[in-house]
């Protein structure tokens, strides 16, 4: 069964709104470990606009599920950190410090060389690392080359077609064959962004060997209607029946 890690960036955005602890980043954390989630995520960014690095240092102090710790290792803070609390693992994303969200994955021709001594040292602290990745096999390739564990597909643009039905199946197709060959060459698979309800039985059907899903935006939106834990079940359902 593909795993959920279940992103809590939204809930720290809307707790940021007001200066009253609510809601709790780590009371919504037992939430969804309550609920079945195999692992947590979290993207802080150098503002602390919505996770804070005080919630990823005391999320790690509570968490019995997998830590997923995303970002841009370049800006901010982010390598300190991730030496300080040596998550399962780290999903390097090369997004601005400004950016409302990632919506591009690594362009490996240009950061190869940075980002492998990066890569490395992440791994010699045993924190397995996955990149942020578009559909392209060459970039897919280098990722390997300069010693990734695994790859997270930014499914935007898969999320896109299938909610205006244009070209999805072309669409799907080029994922699909970015996950066969991810697979060929001994890469784990991860994806994430924009992922819900509706299209995530059809992407996680179509796209072979998907260990993990991340999951924020779209899964916090529909706790408004059903609930934290009973929304995290949900997808887990989804999941159990690809």
């Amino acid at each position: 069964m593909t795993k959920l890690s279940v992103n809590l960036n939204k809930i720290a955005l809307l707790r940021n709104q007001r200066n009253i602890g609510i809601p709790d980043v780590i009371e919504s954390a037992r939430t969804v470990i309550k609920a079945g989630a195999h692992g947590v995520t979290v993207h802080p960014r150098p503002d602390e606009r919505h996770i804070r690095y005080d919630d990823a240092r005391q999320l790690k102090e509570m968490l019995t599920v997998e830590f997923n710790i995303e970002g841009n290792p370049f800006t901010g803070k982010l390598m300190e950190l991730l030496h300080e609390l040596t998550p399962d693992q780290a999903t390097l994303v090369p997004d601005e410090p400004g950016a409302n969200t990632s919506d591009h994955g690594w362009n490996m021709q240009r950061n190869k060389e940075r980002l492998e001594p990066v890569i490395r040292e992440l791994k010699d602290m045993g924190i397995r690392v996955s990149l942020f990745m578009d559909p392209d096999t060459e970039g897919i390739k280098i990722a390997k080359e300069i010693g990734a564990d695994r790859i997270e597909l930014y499914t935007e643009p898969y999320a896109n077609a299938f909610r205006m039905n244009d070209k999805l199946e072309e669409t799907l197709e080029r994922f699909a064959a970015a996950g066969r060959f991810a697979n060929e060459i001994g890469l784990g698979l991860n994806a994430g962004h924009d992922l819900n309800l509706k299209n995530l039985n059809k992407f996680c059907s179509a796209v072979p060997g998907i260990l993990e899903v991340s999951i924020g935006h779209a899964l916090i939106a529909d706790t408004i209607e059903m609930g934290l834990e009973n929304t995290v079940k949900e997808y887990l359902k989804v999941l159990a029946q690809v």
